[in-house]
């Protein structure tokens, strides 16, 4: 039998390296020399925060729980509000459209699927979401997604949050040192050594010297210092299918103090890509991602303005990414997690999300010994890649049923720049709705829900006539979206602002699970 792991090495101090370590100690229990794993993290003093990955699933409610953070903390020291949903503003014709992407599902959706009733059986000129979720009301009101009664991580609407990626790393790294255990090295790594079977052997750090382990997790950011440099894993490049390559980040003061924050993302579609807009407590991060292809820097600089309402955004920070992916994201005794991994876009918030993935698998499925990496590493692997596909298509089908006529939005249309995987599933939608069918792995990056939220919210006709002698549960749907509406009206009355629950979790924080 091969070794035991007894040390695993994380290389890359930001979001994903800490998120990272902390799982991996957690689970491993780093806190004990003498019956846990050792986890540390390798942290250059000079490499800094990206921090343009300020949106979480809901998914995060449940990371943080599993590290021991208190929500009541995190909020705190984050700068965090609360994430309901993401909405989309001029992404069909650039006419004051709007649709949203609600994170809670529609109503009754586990007992009959809304989408060939929900037009029937609500106003004409009600949207879909509006039709199958009181969460876009929620939004559109300023209410929070639970109340200050409500214990940390419970919900009454499913919620993610928005957060200072900063701040947040300083309280992951605070918090995986003196309650995890994880092990932190400032220095700057200056070689990497490899055995004749290409494992990695060992960092050799400029001020700790030697650092040898049995698993490293690359979290080196695009560099992919250890995947791409040392193991040599080809990049997989998407910019076929994703035209932005460039995006332009800045911070936005509130006028007030108790200006009203947004429970939602905002991602408002222009000329050549689109703008992000998130609320924080004390500020708004806002952002361009854009295709260089279709549009100056100076051109982006001045549409961003234009869109913050200001003359100029000197001081904006300018991000050059290339979309796309590792081949594989585990070789040898090295697996890549977060932008190490790969990137694609901003949209949807999905980056995060795949670091919570790839974390969890990497804890829950460390190999007993290191004979067993390889199985482990091709599970993973399988995994990721189909998650990954998951994501490419999701984030695709925004732009692919635009009908906006600018140049960049056009070029997304071709189709050439969309997967046969998601062509495939636009042809069966035609005559059907997205159904658990199309999504039958547990791992799917997006839920059927999710699709029909955006399938309809761009006003995607599917023809149910063809197979209407299926559709015989018209009183059951209506009863449904009756629900949705009922919901809406004790839901207006009960739920606070969300700056005022913000305001209430600083002066008085939730009560503990």
């Amino acid at each position: 039998m091969s070794g035991v792991i007894k040390r695993i090495i994380v290389l890359g101090g930001g979001t994903a390296g800490w998120i990272t370590a902390g799982i991996l100690a957690k689970k491993h229990a780093s806190h004990s020399a003498e019956q846990g794993i050792k986890v540390s993290l390798i942290e250059s003093p000079d490499i800094s925060v990206v921090g343009v990955g300020e949106g979480t699933w809901p998914t995060m409610r449940k990371t943080l729980a599993q590290l021991g953070i208190s929500e009541t903390q995190f909020m705190r020291e984050c700068g965090a509000t609360f994430k309901q949903a993401s909405k989309f503003v001029n992404w069909i014709t650039a006419n004051n459209d709007v649709y949203y992407h609600p994170f809670t599902e529609p109503q009754g959706f586990n007992k009959i699927d809304p989408a060939p009733y929900w037009q029937s059986a609500v106003d004409a000129t009600c949207s879909f979401s509006e039709a199958v979720s009181f969460q876009q009301y929620l939004c559109e009101h300023g209410l929070a997604p639970k109340t200050i009664a409500n214990k940390e991580y419970e919900v009454i609407a499913n919620y993610g949050y928005h957060l200072d990626a900063a701040k947040f790393i300083t309280l992951l790294r605070k918090h995986c040192v003196s309650q995890l255990g994880v092990e932190h090295i400032c220095d700057t790594v200056e070689r990497i050594e490899q055995d004749t079977s290409g494992d990695i052997n060992a960092l050799q750090t400029k001020e700790h010297g030697m650092q040898k382990a049995d698993l490293f997790v690359d979290c080196s950011g695009m560099r992919s210092v250890l995947l791409a440099d040392t193991l040599k894993v080809p990049f997989v490049p998407c910019d076929d299918v994703f035209l932005a390559d460039t995006a332009l980040a800045t911070q936005v003061p509130y006028i007030q103090a108790d200006d009203p924050i947004a429970c939602h993302t905002i991602a408002t579609a222009q000329t050549a890509g689109w703008i992000w807009d998130i609320g924080l407590q004390q500020r708004r991060g806002v952002g361009y991602v854009y295709s260089s292809q279709h549009c100056s820097e100076d051109k982006a600089r001045k549409t961003l303005a234009q869109y913050i309402g200001c003359e100029t955004v000197e001081h904006a920070k300018k991000i050059n990414f290339k979309p796309g992916h590792r081949e594989v994201f585990w070789k040898n005794n090295c697996v890549a997690v977060g932008l190490a991994a790969g990137f694609l876009e901003p949209l949807e918030a999905s980056a995060l999300m795949l670091i919570e993935t790839s974390a969890n698998f990497i804890a829950d499925q460390l190999p007993a010994n290191t004979a067993l990496m390889p199985l482990v590493a091709k599970r993973f692997n399988t995994m990721m890649l189909k998650k990954w596909r998951g994501v490419i298509d999701f984030l695709k089908l925004h732009y692919a049923l635009s009908e906006r006529t600018e140049p960049f939005w056009l070029q997304h249309r071709q189709s050439h720049s969309i997967p046969e995987s998601l062509k495939e599933l636009l042809a069966l939608w035609r005559y059907r709705s997205p159904n658990e069918y199309d999504f039958t792995d547990s791992m799917e990056a997006f839920s059927a829900a999710s699709y029909q939220y955006i399938l309809y919210g761009v006003g995607f006709k599917s023809d149910f006539s063809q197979m209407k002698h299926i559709y015989k549960q018209s009183e059951l749907a209506k009863k449904q979206l009756q629900m949705t509406q009922k919901r809406i009206e004790q839901l207006r009355y009960t739920l606070p602002t969300h700056r005022e629950l913000i305001n209430k979790v600083n002066t008085l924080g939730f009560s503990k699970l």
